[in-house]
């Protein structure tokens, strides 16, 4: 049963994401031209949900699935931060997905997005082997 609600709210979520036109490659590439808000706009509003929920999360004292106080402490900023967002940025601007997305596009039938989970797929394994080499 609990396979069956991950399967349907995954489905859910990537069928808002399709609707949304989040996971168009035409949307995205808008979005890195500055032609268009949309994108900016979808982004700027999971932020606020986000900041909502953490804020509400902690003032009613919410617990994790393991029945354990949540403590989010903040990360110490290094170069490693700055290399990273910058190659996630630009194999978001030239394949035209994040990571979510991904399943998104091939269900919606875009087999090119393919290619951009096998980069995805190759390019975490290649960090789990080069992760020690890094400024963390």
């Amino acid at each position: 049963m609990r396979r069956l609600i991950v399967f349907l709210i995954g489905t859910y979520f990537g069928v808002v994401l399709t609707k949304s036109e989040v996971v168009s490659w035409f949307r995205i590439q808008s979005m890195f031209r500055f032609e268009e808000a949309h994108m900016y706009l979808i982004i700027a509003s999971a932020v606020a949900v986000g900041v909502v929920s953490v804020w509400l999360f902690k003032q009613l004292g919410q617990k994790d699935i393991y029945h354990e106080h949540v403590e989010l402490a903040p990360k110490p900023f290094h170069k490693g931060i700055v290399i990273g967002g910058t190659l996630f940025g630009l194999g978001w601007a030239i394949t035209g997905a994040c990571p979510g997305p991904i399943y998104a596009q091939l269900g919606s039938g875009e087999y090119l997005a393919l290619l951009t989970f096998i980069g995805a797929f190759v390019g975490a394994y290649l960090y789990a082997y080069v992760r020690p080499y890094l400024p963390h």
